[in-house]
């Protein structure tokens, strides 16, 4: 498949230019009148070639799709089907402006696919890495339904919602990593520039250093020395931790450390919960049944020791008991949510119910971001009282023992 660069003119006689991914000129001349186009001029884009070529294709595996790239998808996917477009013409017209080559590629696919037959969620089905598990099965819901846009519209509006929470966290947390940036950088300079100097001289006065001292002078010669030890084994660490939360029981243990860090982990906890009822109610009010809904739910919350927990919810469901009950067996929930949900089956709307205990966890991760900083503070301090301290007694240590072998 090739790219080709045109010119054409749109009905209203408009001069318009863009480029098409194709696998010949006459795909090219079709595809524009699909448009109601006329095609002035179609060329083929000169591609990359040898080295520059290889290396875009290696690095554009690992670009992924951002969740303001996939909101930005689905938010123009409902406004043209709530226009009326077919989804063949909506598809097209969202590949053609998506600056993200992995969508592009995967919007691409998914055209080839329906037009061979599938359906927009079979052919969704094919791009896990691009469409969770959640996406596919309420598009497969607004298909069967006859309510593709007001899925859309509701898949639009809880990506956009992570994406806000997400940019929240990133700015709350911006700080506090300069913070340590600016630390890690401190430590390395004295270590790499100051300490020998400090050393050199006091081997020469024959003062035994101080243990401080020792320690930052031992840090200079392995990091001067042997700093390709030091990567090796940063890699080789990464990769056996990668593997083992890779695995079952890893994976447990890691999202269990999550949930027990201070501050970030009651808010990694009220996020999920968060996102599980929020899940639940939008899947709930389009109409599908419950147990398929939580089956969804615990694979969406991206935490393995959560997902247990609302696995637990499921097994109670389905030994006959109520919603309500399932939730307040695993003693993970507050009794306002337990409430809230009992009600909500009572009355009849338990999706409604649902996105307002979504709401709630919502308020309190709302909370617990406007103070992250205040909260880390102390954390903050500690490190940064620590690391001083040591760097301080590392260098005057010496200096002391020094102006005291010149006092005798």
């Amino acid at each position: 498949m090739a790219t080709y660069n045109y010119r054409a003119r749109d009905k209203f006689g408009k001069l318009t230019q863009g480029s098409i991914e194709a696998n010949a000129e006459s795909e090219v001349v079709a595809r524009l009148r699909e448009k109601g186009c006329v095609p002035i001029a179609i060329k083929r884009a000169e591609e990359a070639q040898g080295l520059s070529k290889v290396l875009n294709d290696f690095f554009d595996r690992f670009k992924g799709v951002k969740y303001s790239d996939l909101n930005a998808f689905t938010r123009q996917f409902f406004v043209l089907q709530r226009a009326g477009l077919p989804i063949l013409v909506s598809l097209n017209v969202l590949r053609e402006q998506s600056q993200n080559k992995r969508l592009r590629d995967a919007i691409e696919n998914i055209e080839k696919d329906i037009r061979g037959g599938a359906s927009l969620s079979g052919a969704m089905k094919k791009h896990t890495k691009v469409f969770s598990d959640i996406y596919i099965s309420m598009i497969e819901v607004g298909e069967a339904s006859g309510t593709l846009d007001e899925i859309l519209e509701r898949l639009a509006a809880l990506g956009e919602h992570e994406e806000h929470v997400q940019m929240r966290i990133k700015a709350a947390t911006r700080y506090p990593i300069i913070v340590i940036v600016a630390i890690v950088l401190a430590f390395s300079v004295l270590t790499t520039f100051v300490v020998p100097r400090f050393a050199k001289i006091f081997s020469k006065s024959g003062v035994d250093l101080p243990l401080p001292t020792q320690v930052l002078v031992w840090l200079n010669r392995f990091i001067t020395d042997f700093w390709w030890v030091s990567i090796a084994l940063l890699i080789i660490a990464l990769f056996a931790l990668k593997k083992f939360i890779n695995t079952t029981h890893g994976r447990i243990w890691w999202d269990n450390l999550k949930l027990k860090v201070p501050v970030f982990g009651p808010l990694v906890l009220k996020l999920s919960m968060s996102r599980f009822t929020r899940i639940v109610g939008i899947m709930m009010r389009s109409g599908v049944p419950v147990l398929p809904v939580l089956d969804l739910a615990s694979a969406g919350t991206g935490n393995a020791v959560i997902s247990g927990i609302i696995d637990n919810i499921k097994s109670g469901v389905n030994d006959g008991h109520g919603l309500a009950d399932s939730i307040r067996f695993t003693g993970t929930f507050p009794p306002a949510v337990v409430q809230m949900v009992s009600v909500g089956e009572k009355t009849g709307k338990l999706d409604e119910l649902m996105m307002h205990v979504s709401n709630y966890y919502n308020s309190q991760a709302e909370y617990t971001i406007d103070n992250l900083t205040t909260l880390i503070e102390p954390m903050l301090l500690l490190v940064l009282g620590g690391g001083v301290l040591f760097m301080a007694l590392g260098i005057f240590l010496p200096m002391w023992n020094l102006i005291s072998l010149f006092k005798r």
